[in-house]
């Protein structure tokens, strides 16, 4: 259910519903609705129609396309934290007789498997998928295009294979495994295979003339993974706020963080353009913020779902025209107007709860070489290093639960950092995957590398 339009000031809901009006009348789209989410809750709904009759509320259904791979992705990632499968699989381990096996699960989510981007002809979007009845149909004679894991190369029947793998080890249609795992457990009772009344119909608006074709709406078969579902703002705002926080009767937050991360090469026009692919999720640095989340298209819907998760703040944004408005570009718009207008409040400061004396005293400054660097306790038990000027290298570290701590992120990611201490207990210094880190820049006494020259530091006169 939406919370009231006054959780929002009413300068920020005349904005967000100015941008949806400007959308909606400069895209030509038949009808088109959005939703913000706040801290996990939808705060505002919008909608603007020129047709049926009615104005589509938050429980009004649209298809969104290739929104449904993030699901599909969801239900694969529950697979890997039951300990069924691993990311790092080949395909062929869980299902055999692809002619793709070879081609890893982690590769298929990230779409850099090197497969084809659509099916064979005809049109896979607009024609039924009875025409494509086995996996064969879906991949064709000539499935790869590219060596795997070289590059970014999104791939519709990528996630028709991802969709075949949860039923192999379900045991269970696609469908029925979706609402089972992830529809009714979030709650979102008004995301299906097909539509459900009250839906918007589909619409091709004429790119020279202010008129309107219907648009077929065919159940896609085999590449309904890719590409299925219907669903509303409403349910969308509700999944939304579970790819920001995660919901441990679906997937926890760490494997949600998971899917936001990057795993795909990016392509040279990609770095200029701040975007790449996380696993089943779409990144792109924009307005100085990180948005993650996914668009999808279909013949008479675009839809467009954005989550930027340090504001977190989401938006959903819905439209039944084939081509038409840029609901990326105004999802990102709905988001930062929010932010901007009603900037998050930070949680009070409060101190730990318990702190070990033997890491308190590896707080402070540190230096590799001349760079400084501080080291600061974090919850948990872990701790952060970063430079003190300039943009170096930072990561945060998480307890190995032996004195030791592992990087979490960056050029750090994964590597071991480790007090080193004298015969007597005093620390000498810090190592971090070789790097010595000692209290006083190329301190005489400490073992650095190459060693320190034994008259110290000297100016010229």
């Amino acid at each position: 259910m939406t919370s009231p339009d006054e959780h929002l000031l009413p300068g920020t809901r005349r904005a967000l519903l100015h941008r949806i009006a400007v959308a909606q009348a400069e895209g030509r789209a038949p009808s088109l609705t959005a939703a913000v989410v706040r801290g996990g809750r939808a705060v505002w709904h919008g909608a603007r129609t020129s047709v049926d009759g009615r104005v589509p509320d938050e429980e009004t259904q649209y298809r969104i396309g290739s929104i449904t791979k993030t699901f599909t992705a969801v239900l694969v990632l529950r697979l890997r934290d039951e300990g069924l499968l691993d990311l790092g699989d080949a395909l062929e381990k869980h299902l055999p007789g692809t002619g793709v096996g070879e081609v890893t699960i982690a590769e298929l989510l990230a779409h850099t498997g090197g497969l084809a981007a659509e099916s064979p002809a005809p049109w896979w979007e607009r024609t039924p998928g009875s025409l494509r009845p086995e996996l064969a149909d879906v991949l064709g004679e000539r499935p790869r295009l590219h060596p795997a894991g070289r590059r970014h190369h999104y791939s519709n029947p990528g996630y028709a294979l991802l969709g075949a793998l949860v039923e192999e080890v379900r045991g269970a249609p696609w469908a029925d495994v979706l609402r089972r795992e992830v529809l009714l457990p979030l709650g979102l009772r008004r995301t299906s295979p097909s539509p459900e009344p009250p839906h918007a119909g589909g619409w091709a608006v004429h790119p020279w003339a202010d008129v309107m074709l219907p648009e077929p709406a065919e159940d896609l078969g085999r590449m309904a993974p890719a590409g299925q579902l219907w669903s509303t703002t409403g349910d969308l705002a509700r999944f939304a706020a579970f790819l920001t926080h995660g919901d441990d009767t679906v997937l926890s937050a760490a494997s949600v963080r998971e899917m936001r991360t990057p795993a795909a090469p990016a392509e040279l026009t990609d770095v200029a353009g701040g975007v790449t692919y996380g696993l089943g999720l779409q990144i792109q640095h924009r307005d100085g913020r990180v948005l993650v989340g996914h668009s999808g298209s279909l013949p008479g819907f675009l839809a467009g779902l954005t989550i930027g998760v340090e504001d977190d703040v989401a938006a959903v944004v819905l439209a039944n025209c084939t081509s038409g408005p840029p609901l990326s570009a105004v999802g990102a718009d709905l988001v930062r107007i929010v932010a901007e207008a009603e900037p998050r409040i930070p949680e009070p400061w409060r101190p730990l709860p318990d702190v070990d004396a033997s890491v308190l005293e590896l707080a402070g400054p540190w230096y590799w070489g001349t760079n400084a660097f501080a080291l600061r306790l974090t919850a948990g038990g872990g701790v952060s290093l970063e430079p003190l000027t300039g943009g170096g290298r930072r990561s945060r570290f998480r307890p190995d639960g032996d004195g030791t701590w592992r990087g979490l992120e960056g050029y750090y990611a994964g590597e071991l950092l480790r007090a080193v201490r004298r015969a007597d207990g005093t620390v000498s210094h810090l190592d971090l995957g070789s790097f010595v880190f000692t209290r006083q820049p190329y301190e005489a006494d400490a073992p650095v590398p190459g060693g320190v020259d034994p008259e110290g530091w000297r100016g010229i006169g």
